[in-house]
């Protein structure tokens, strides 16, 4: 009987470790201020602006935004024509359609969506057209410097 409660303690204080590990990973990657330290050259934010940005990749997900902003907020259905999506990335291709949504973003949210991305450093945002005319941003990877 007393190794039998020596298990469950054990195993108790086990997943309690692997929680508190969990919740660090994910402090780190979506709020840390650590890990990160964004370019200069990043054009400038307005913080009494509203951005629309189109994602399509986990970012599609409500709970990962909620995790990175905060909330999770509204997205519509959206299409960027000449791109297609390849894997983490959006490449331009003729007669390519990617699917993904447009989510709106305050000045804070955005600086937090760049932190995600790592803006600069592996994805950089770029304005692009919709489907619909609407310009809005969108992250792609960083080209590798040949």
């Amino acid at each position: 009987m007393n190794s039998l409660k020596k298990a469950i303690k054990y195993l108790f204080v086990s997943l309690f470790c692997l929680l508190i590990l969990a919740i660090a990973y994910l402090w780190l990657t979506f709020s840390s201020p650590f890990l990160y330290n964004p370019p200069e050259n990043l054009p400038p934010i307005d913080e009494n602006t509203t951005y629309s940005v189109f994602v399509y990749g986990t970012l599609t997900k409500p709970w990962v935004r909620w995790l990175v902003m905060g909330r999770a907020g509204e997205s519509e259905p959206s299409a960027l024509v000449g791109f297609r999506k390849d894997k983490l990335n959006i490449k331009t291709g003729p007669k390519m359609v990617t699917k993904g949504e447009v989510i709106k973003v305050n000045a804070d949210e955005l600086r937090a969506l760049d932190r995600y991305e790592r803006l600069g450093v592996r994805y950089e945002r770029i304005e692009l057209l919709l489907q619909d005319g609407k310009s809005v941003w969108v992250y792609r990877l960083v080209e590798p410097h040949e």
